[in-house]
């Protein structure tokens, strides 16, 4: 105490907070100072990526330290992150993760600053659609315009066999324009028991039929979708002969052969095919030739015609001209 009968110091203790607290006992010890340490912000790239990229980060700081000079140090921990980031993502086959993230991100800055894909005008696609085309030509909702390569796209839509060209237009800024021209179908291909849906240019569009494609004229054999354009369209000349058409047969690439829907087999010669036609068709209207019981006509002689019977016709034939004689007792 002083000599006025006060106490030296105050039971509590005062002061700024940094010192400790107001109204607090003068022997309570001062709260220790905490150090609250910064939160580590999440790596925001793929998950698969982190590991390599803090391995690479150790690295780098190791040769920042041994190496002598500043200049060699950061050249050569540059170098050694690159490659570490390089060796982790082809021992992990993620290059190509990393070249779309990569995409992606670039894309993500051109979309931010105005070259996102607002608008796609589309035209010419009927048997392919509006999806697929998007898809196979690499737009996506994450693509910009700046970055969209238009020559690129269009070897990937002419890799469809239903399209047989197409045009990509980038209309800058927002604007997309593709313009697909497409393939009809016009045959059917028959080879080793598999039936294809063909275009006149021998394209096979798809592997299986449809309905819809059953009418079509239908080819068979080796290298027949690629001669059917040009026979088909001769056989169209004769359309008595076409609507009792069932196949026309590619014989050994050279000639071909016709079944009809009744069952008779037409043999053309390798040339002049439009001439044996027009006899075939005289044949028929003069003496119903394709309306008989025979199995073949050969046209493939230009100065005769064969025809080959059928089997129940020529053993009705032999019968008439080789009867057989009644033998001794009444036994035929």
């Amino acid at each position: 105490m002083d000599g006025g009968g006060r106490l030296d110091q105050p039971l509590m203790r005062s002061g700024p907070s940094g010192v400790g607290k107001v109204g607090a006992p003068i022997d309570e010890p001062a709260q220790p100072h905490v150090r609250i340490r910064p939160q580590r912000r999440r790596f925001a790239g793929p998950a698969w990526l982190a590991p390599y990229l803090r391995r690479a980060v150790r690295w780098y700081k190791t040769c920042m330290r041994i190496l002598p000079a500043r200049g060699m140090g950061i050249a050569g921990a540059t170098l050694l992150l690159a490659a570490t980031l390089g060796y982790g993502a082809v021992q992990g086959q993620h290059v190509g993760q990393i070249v779309n993230w990569l995409k992606d991100a670039r894309d993500a800055v051109a979309n931010a600053v105005g070259f996102r894909i607002a608008a796609i005008s589309l035209t010419g696609a009927k048997e392919v659609s509006r999806e697929q085309i998007l898809a196979e030509a690499g737009v996506t909702e994450r693509s910009s315009l700046l970055f969209l390569d238009a020559d690129a796209a269009r070897a990937r839509l002419l890799a469809n066999p239903w399209i047989a060209d197409a045009a990509v237009l980038k209309l800058y800024p927002d604007r997309l324009q593709i313009t697909i021209t497409e393939r009809q179908a016009s045959a059917l291909w028959q080879e080793e028991g598999h039936v294809n849906v063909i275009a006149d240019d021998g394209t096979v569009l798809q592997p299986y039929v449809e309905d819809r494609y059953l009418g079509l004229p239908l080819v068979v054999g080796r290298g027949a979708q690629r001669e059917a354009k040009h026979f088909l369209a001769v056989i169209d000349r004769y359309p008595d002969i076409r609507s009792v058409l069932r196949a026309s047969i590619l014989v050994a690439e050279r000639r071909w052969n016709l079944r009809l829907k009744n069952g008779i087999d037409v043999r053309l010669p390798e040339t002049n095919v439009e001439q044996a036609l027009g006899l075939l068709v005289s044949l028929d209207r003069e003496k119903n030739l394709l309306s008989r019981d025979i199995a073949a006509v050969d046209l493939r002689l230009p100065d005769r015609v064969t025809v080959r019977l059928s089997a129940a016709a020529a053993q009705a034939r032999d019968e008439t001209l080789h009867p057989k004689k009644k033998k001794k007792g009444g036994e035929a």
